[in-house]
């Protein structure tokens, strides 16, 4: 298997009641609540994104989210690579300030 069939065994979501995902009105944030924390969301929301799966809580957006997102970004050919690609950069911005942080309270 490679690592785009083995997120979804690391997902939060994976033992709760796909009941509890498949909602409507504010039992949605409820559901989203859920994707909190998740070590795989950005991965959950890419295949959403790219499959353009129409129901359910996927990644911490519902479907109308989904749907917005999509809208807005036409041209966008792969979820997977942006989301990569902006959590890749995320993290290298965020490191030296942690180092900053870091050198602050030791130095």
């Amino acid at each position: 298997m490679n690592g785009e069939d083995t997120w979804g065994q690391r997902a939060v979501c994976r033992t709760a009641d796909p009941d509890e995902l498949f909602v409507e009105g504010a039992a949605q944030n409820r559901a989203k609540a859920l994707c909190t924390g998740c070590p795989v969301r950005t991965e959950c929301l890419a295949y959403a994104l790219d499959h353009r799966i129409e129901h359910g809580i996927w990644g911490g957006m519902t479907e109308r989210e989904r749907r917005a997102l999509l809208r807005r970004r036409p041209l966008v050919t792969s979820w997977r690579r942006l989301l990569e690609t902006a959590r890749s950069e995320h993290d290298r911005l965020a490191r030296p300030d942690e180092a900053r942080a870091w050198e602050a309270t030791t130095g």
